[in-house]
């Protein structure tokens, strides 16, 4: 190994600070460090070539020695985080959540390289203010040399005069930084620029500092152009909007080629302290947005006045300003003091395919795409439509996808233009047009399997289907018609076995779902079919029962649709259907859901967050609205119930008193006509005579009376 080389592997590694790391820019510029090579060029794919044939093993095992250590990093990096977050960063060493300005400063001064990024979040600017001259005031105390690095933004420059008002194309660069001008929104980010200037004059052998100008920011998943990526890919919009005019020329790079220019800032520690990160490309913001919606979206675009963009709910206000900004920009610097391996020197547009590869794989938007088989009523349709609906997908059904062609090719042909371009499209459109429905007059209303398959293959290589995917709902039916649909450019590999193109592999189905029923169960399932529904499917008995028999002879065959997968190591999941009852229909959903997994796109936006929220709340209140009424019908009927239970009750008393009052009556009616006859009228003549004699002792007296008077002695 070279004396260079084993400087290169023993170098010590330098601690670097990067703010917000959970955020879309320095996530991506910090997971770049920590994997990157120090002192070697950084190139895209790995690799370093040897530059002379007899030193290629020492250059190999020197090159291997590095990348060892890269593997360790060759960065350790550590930062602040915004949130607490599951999300797992294996490339960052330490995370600070929420620290005081005391324990923030003392990890700053234990940091080789401290980075800020404000060109996404301005509520960071006075964070980085206050950084860059705590450090200052510190410089004393430090134990070695360190860097501060601010990633500013070029709407510093958005309001800068022309450099030359009669050449409007000679662009602004860096060598010029003192004319700069911010957008009235940006003041607070040009006033910092200077200020991390001014820091880095005392003694820049010991405290450096840079202001990094980066250009918009574009790939890994995208930030500021994501609403036009977003739009393109959902396909919910006819045409992908462009805000105001659409002639500004926005500047551009792409963040892992920002993160290589930081890369650079801090190993070969350049004299200028202020650098304009760009890319070579002089995009218009209408050419951005078109390149966009042609290879995602529909392909086309509408232009819009600026002031819809602030009615855009997925639309910050920094990034509208950021979308409207009209700059010609030049970094002269890059060019003169580095050697970067640019990985989209030219720009997006030129790169868009890299880009939008970058934007699927980061945010896992990666299509599903699923083909169902089965007998005629055996429920593909259902199925098809339920997966449909769970994971966002395409249903592809035969008879709507012949109609949607039809309706396109007719309005093609009617609204084509003059122009030889359209002229000769509107030509292949009539044509083919004439061939679809001369084919469907001559088979019955059906087409033969070519111009099928042709109708079905154009359907699947759409952007919608290319990008959430799709539910291909019985078909193919045959293995010939696979071979044609899925197969139909072959190339031979170098070792002679036949592989499936690249293109083919974009409308491949990942998954195969073969469902299943007997002959009795389906026969019965169509029977007790609607009418409408029979004449909808084409279920009358008699062509019900063709279909049933040739689908039958066709699984017979050794050849079969399924089997063409099993062929290509796709493993169908053959389902049974032997009920169709909620739960059964349940189990079998989960047992898809199992299958293919969760989904690979767009959760709700924030629109539908809040309409789902709102939802649940209105149906919440509706719930407790209803219980309310439910509580107080049923206190009432309780209380009705009460009374009644009470008059009932008080009914029966009175019954029951009467009925006492009536027995007593009529058993005291003897007694008092004893009393009346042979009592009271002794008793009543010996009360007069005790009223005339007035005796001392009348009850004594009374008795005497009563007893010398007794009717009844003998």
């Amino acid at each position: 190994m070279t004396e260079q080389g084993l400087e290169k592997v023993k170098q010590p590694l330098k601690r670097v600070f990067i703010n917000n790391i959970d955020s879309y820019a320095s996530r991506n510029i910090s997971k770049f460090l920590s994997e990157c090579v120090v002192g070697a060029p950084v190139d895209p794919d790995g690799e370093v070539e040897a530059e002379e044939e007899e030193e290629e093993e020492e250059e190999e095992e020197e090159e291997r020695m590095i990348s060892t250590h890269s593997r360790a990093g060759a960065f350790q990096i550590v930062g602040s985080v915004s949130d607490q977050s599951d999300e797992d960063r294996p490339h960052v060493l330490e995370e600070y959540l929420h620290l005081d300005r005391d324990e923030l400063l003392a990890k700053l001064l234990n940091c080789d390289v401290v980075i800020y990024n404000i060109s996404q979040h301005a509520d960071q600017v006075e964070e980085a203010s206050w950084a860059v001259s705590a450090l200052h005031s510190e410089m004393e105390n430090f134990s070695g040399p360190k860097t501060f690095i601010l990633i500013s933004t070029v709407m510093t420059w958005a309001c800068s005069k022309p450099v030359d008002p009669s050449d409007p194309e000679l662009p602004f660069t860096d060598e010029i930084f003192w004319r700069r001008r911010a957008h009235p929104n940006f003041k607070q980010h040009i006033d910092l620029e200077k200020r991390v200037v001014k820091m880095g004059k005392t003694n820049r052998t010991l405290f450096s500092t840079y202001v990094v100008a980066s250009g918009l920011q574009y790939g890994m998943g995208e930030q500021v152009f994501h609403f036009f990526f977003k739009t393109s890919w959902l396909g919910l919009e006819q045409k992908v909007p462009v805000f105001g005019g659409g002639n500004n020329i926005v500047p551009t790079i792409h963040i892992n080629d920002l993160a290589s220019v930081i890369q650079n800032v801090i190993e070969h520690q350049p004299k200028p302290y202020y650098l304009l990160a760009v890319d070579n490309s002089n995009n218009t913001m209408e050419d951005i947005v078109k390149t966009v919606a042609s290879v995602l979206g529909p392909g086309k675009i509408q232009k819009k006045p600026f002031e819809e963009a602030f009615l855009t709910q997925d639309l910050s206000i920094v990034e509208i300003d950021s979308v409207l900004v009209n700059l010609r920009m030049e970094g002269v610097y890059l060019k003169e003091l580095f050697s970067i391996n640019w990985l989209c020197e030219s720009g997006l547009v030129d790169n868009i395919d890299l880009v939008v590869e970058e934007y699927r794989r980061t945010r896992g938007l990666l299509p599903i795409r699923l083909c169902v088989l089965g007998p005629p009523a055996v429920g593909k349709s259902t199925v098809s439509k339920q997966i449909s609906e769970h994971y966002k997908l395409h249903h592809i059904t035969l008879k709507e996808t012949i109609r949607e062609t039809i309706t396109q090719l007719e309005a093609a042909v009617r609204n084509a233009d003059p122009d030889a371009e359209n002229e000769e499209s509107a030509a292949e459109a009539q044509e083919l047009l004439k061939s679809l429905k001369d084919s469907m007059e001559q088979n019955g209303g059906l087409l033969d399997d070519q111009l099928l398959v042709k109708v079905v293959k154009d359907k699947l290589t759409s952007n919608p289907c290319r990008n959430q995917g799709f539910v291909l709902d019985g078909f193919p039916m045959t293995y010939e018609q696979a071979n044609e649909l899925f197969s139909a450019e072959e190339h031979d590999s170098e070792d002679g076995v036949s592989q499936i193109s690249s293109y083919s592999k974009k409308i491949l189905p990942e998954f195969v779902l073969c469902l299943d029923a007997s002959d009795a169960f389906l026969k019965d399932r169509v029977m007790n079919l609607p009418e409408k529904l029979v004449q909808e499917h084409n279920y009358e008995q008699e062509h019900f029962l063709q279909r049933l028999a040739r689908y039958r002879e066709n699984s017979m065959r050794d050849e079969t649709a399924a089997s063409y997968f099993e062929e290509l190591d796709i493993t169908p999941l053959y389902l049974e259907i032997t009920s169709s009852h909620e739960p059964d229909n349940l189990l079998l959903m989960q047992k898809i859901c199992d299958m293919v997994g969760k989904p690979r796109n767009y959760g709700p936006s924030s629109r539908e967050v809040e309409e789902g929220e709102r939802r649940r709340a209105e149906e919440k209140m509706r719930k407790e609205a209803q219980e309310r009424a439910q509580e107080e019908q049923r206190e009432v009927e309780e209380a009705r119930q009460r009374a009644a239970y009470w008059e009932e009750w008080s009914q029966a008393l009175e019954e029951v008193r009467q009925q006492e009052e009536e027995l007593l009556e009529a058993q005291s009616v003897p007694m008092r006509n004893y009393l009346m006859e042979h009592v009271m009228p002794t008793l009543t003549q010996g009360l007069i005579e005790c009223c005339v004699a007035r005796p001392q002792d009348p009850v004594d007296f009374l008795a005497e009376y009563l007893f010398k008077n007794n009717p009844f002695e003998y």
